[in-house]
């Protein structure tokens, strides 16, 4: 919830490499568009590498010292030698709050960390420093970690996690783990982490093989079911699901791409096995890749200011509608809504409901068969509502015992996916 009290739910995007990417025309393009398409959390690398030099040239650090920001006095964009890449990351935090985007920062991208580049001390010089700077601010959110097991390193990211605690406690912290991992793994009981977060990652089923990983493939709600179970009880999400137009299994471009109908499977299947939010991505959006970049990663092919209008990213905003749609804070996953068989890999049916409702959803559009009688009311009234479009199509009243049989609109096949609503009447 906000600190007002109000219903939060966390759609966020993926723009790693803002900071280092972007000038500032770009960069409020970028949030604008965001803003205008629902999004409310903008994941962002503060120092995605330890030579990290902005858009305009400027270093984030001394040496590449962590322990020393390249931070120099005052803040005047006319003047270069007193605008440096700190300023720069003030003016993005200062614009999300303009237009009511959280920013996730991550501190440090993992890799930084785990090639010995980066010791505890010095991590703990560098969230110090960086936690002074935004204590104040009040639409940040802290990301511990950065695509890396909380196993490696791990002294790096307890200081991390530390300094987060005693100097921001206030603010709401998270780790951001490797692909197929959760952050419940390492640091469930830690004091510092708030929420968990997960990254069901960019392969296929079949390209899950990896014996030391969860082997869920793509079921990322298999993650959230697992989270849910832990105690204390925190909320959890996905971090870093597949990206829109991002190849399967990142490494092998001859693969097929990620379409928009697969960031929505994800979306909803998390969200609806209990998820707090859902975190969209795409390719060329989270690199920020520009025609005078020498050379994309993942096979990239739009540019950033193409892709921030791809089709996935303007649907996300009807999954952050339909769950706010509903009493909120009642809400709590339950399969039992299904009878009979739940499915496998894509016929594979969720359901979530409240005391007065009730939301399932299918990706391939099969008919399935409901468990009547687990929401309030002698009767419910049935409508469809598309993740594509976000409208509503009222199918009719039913009573509310027995079992009911349900059928999509169109023909089963993946992408034809809707969400089945019931309402007490």
């Amino acid at each position: 919830m906000t600190e007002k009290g109000e219903p939060f739910f966390w759609l966020g995007d993926t723009g790693w490499l803002l900071p280092a990417k972007l000038n500032r025309e770009e960069a409020e393009k970028y949030l604008e568009n965001r803003r205008q398409k629902g999004f409310n959390v903008i994941q962002i690398s503060v120092l995605h590498g330890i030579g990290a030099v902005n858009s305009y040239g400027d270093s984030a650090l001394i040496a590449r010292n962590p322990a020393k920001p390249k931070d120099t006095e005052g803040n005047n964009f006319t003047d270069p030698e007193q605008y440096d890449y700190w300023d720069h990351l003030d003016y993005i935090v200062d614009k999300a709050a303009e237009k009511n985007l959280y920013l996730g920062l991550v501190l440090m991208w993992g890799n930084n960390v785990k090639s010995k580049q980066v010791t505890p001390e010095r991590a703990t010089q560098y969230a110090t420093f960086l936690t002074e700077r935004y204590k104040d601010r009040n639409n940040i959110i802290w990301l511990n970690g950065g695509d890396i097991r909380g196993s490696d390193s791990v002294r790096v990211w307890q200081n991390i996690g530390q300094v987060l605690q005693k100097t921001v406690p206030d603010h709401l912290v998270t780790f951001h783990p490797r692909g197929r991992t959760s952050s419940t793994a390492w640091f469930h009981q830690e004091p510092w982490l708030d929420f968990n977060m997960f990254q069901s990652g960019h392969r296929r089923y079949d390209q899950d093989t990896s014996a030391t990983d969860l082997q869920y493939g793509e079921d990322n709600w298999k993650y959230v079911q697992v989270d849910y179970q832990k105690s204390p009880t925190k909320p959890t999400l996905d971090g870093e699901p597949s990206y829109e137009k991002i190849v399967h299994g990142l490494h092998d471009f001859t693969q097929p791409v990620w379409t928009d109908s697969d960031v929505r499977r994800y979306g909803y299947w998390s969200v609806f096995a209990g998820g707090a939010g859902y975190t969209y991505g795409h390719n060329a959006v989270m690199q920020m890749f520009k025609p005078d970049d020498k050379k994309g990663a993942f096979g990239v092919k739009d540019f950033w200011y193409n892709g921030i209008d791809d089709p996935g990213a303007g649907q996300m905003v009807h999954l952050k509608k339909l769950m706010l749609s509903r009493p909120y804070f009642e809400r709590v996953p339950d399969q039992t809504l299904i009878a009979g068989e739940q499915g496998e890999k894509y016929d594979y049916v969720l359901g979530t409901r409240g005391q007065d409702y009730a939301f399932l959803y299918t990706y391939t559009g099969r008919s399935f068969k409901v468990n009547m009688g687990k929401i309030a009311g002698q009767e419910v009234k049935a409508s469809w509502y598309s993740p594509r479009d976000g409208q509503f199509t009222v199918i009719g009243t039913f009573p509310n015992t027995g079992v009911q049989e349900f059928n999509p609109p169109g023909e089963p096949q993946n992408g034809n996916d809707w969400v089945l609503v019931l309402d007490k009447k």
